[in-house]
């Protein structure tokens, strides 16, 4: 496959997801949440849980103090680097939602449980985006393994093997980091 046909298939790639957020958020003003369901109670809740899930929470939550750790070393690493690599830092807020706390119909032990994973699963877009980035700007090759989720840049990067005029073309993907300012 060569580059003009990737390129072409990734426009259509985020057009199609563009489409998808588009619909997505027709559908969220469409829905009347508050009358989906009726919320059930936190005991009701608690005691209906498995056993395994009771035994298994407190590992769940220590899970936070390492998110935070990373949390933090992200963000101080792209505030004292990406300035001076001149790349564009990666604002929490696209990545970190909280809303569906939001949600009436959720007990409170729900709640906190949808933080819990809207923090984690934010965070981890989130370092992915800043280390695609560093990746762009100072390793862009694809692997020659298939990578599973690989992140929206990776199919930009150099093919595995291909060490044809590498450094004008890394220095074009430094370049398109610079430009998304």
């Amino acid at each position: 496959m060569n580059e003009t046909k990737i390129e072409e298939l990734l426009k259509d790639l985020e057009s199609t997801e563009l489409k998808l957020y588009k619909e997505l958020e027709k559908e969220a003003k469409d829905i009347k949440s508050d009358f989906l369901q009726e919320k059930t109670p936190l005991w009701e809740y608690i005691k209906s849980a498995k056993a395994g899930y009771i035994i298994t929470a407190p590992v769940i939550y220590a899970m936070i103090i390492p998110a935070l750790v990373m949390d933090l070393f992200v963000t101080i690493y792209q505030a004292v680097c990406f300035p001076v690599y001149k790349i564009r830092k990666v604002k929490r807020g696209d990545y970190i939602v909280f809303d569906r706390h939001r949600l009436k119909y959720l007990n409170a032990l729900q709640k906190l449980n949808c933080v819990y994973c809207a923090y984690f699963n934010g965070l981890i877009a989130y370092v992915q985006e800043i280390a695609s980035r560093t990746e762009q700007f100072w390793c862009p090759i694809r692997h020659a393994r298939r990578v599973r989720n690989a992140h929206r840049r990776y199919w930009r990067f150099l093919r595995y093997g291909d060490g044809k005029d590498l450094k004008e073309r890394w220095l074009k993907l430094r370049k398109e980091l610079e430009s998304e300012h």
